[in-house]
């Protein structure tokens, strides 16, 4: 597997709503810093918790959440990988596929090698904050 077959999984499994298999792209002691919620999840079992929030918010509102990858840029060694990006999240309806919302986030994945896998063992999600009243700016992409 390669640093853009992770970010393919990330994807799909997103749009699927499959936890198990979005989980599996990450190490046992990944450390996320999300711009949603909580400052930062240090481990696989808290990253789950807001994940299975998540998903399962996303399965009761009957939406599916398309996620695009725009200016990837990937570094790697043989052990060692980072990737950063612009994410985009669409909701839409599960029913009729209707646009319902959309969010570009900045994304920075750093993964490590294990056993011929790469493995995300930090993830840094962010948007620019307007330095006027302190909120994050949604619209710039």
């Amino acid at each position: 597997m390669n640093v853009q077959h992770v970010l393919d999984l990330y994807s799909s499994s997103i749009q699927e709503r499959d936890i198990e298999r979005f989980l599996s792209i990450y190490d046992s002691e990944v450390q996320i810093y999300d711009c949603w919620g909580q400052w930062e999840s240090k481990g696989i079992a808290a990253w789950q918790e807001n994940v299975t929030e998540w998903f399962i918010g996303l399965k009761a509102d009957e939406e599916i959440l398309e996620v695009d990858f725009q200016d990837v840029m990937i570094e790697e060694t043989s052990d060692l990988a980072f990737a950063h990006c612009a994410v985009t999240f669409a909701a839409h309806k599960e029913s009729d596929g209707e646009k319902l919302r959309q969010i570009t986030n900045r994304f920075t994945f750093c993964m490590k090698k294990v056993e011929d896998t790469w493995l995300i063992v930090h993830e840094h999600s962010s948007l620019p904050i307007n330095m006027q009243d302190g909120k994050g700016m949604f619209g710039l992409r």
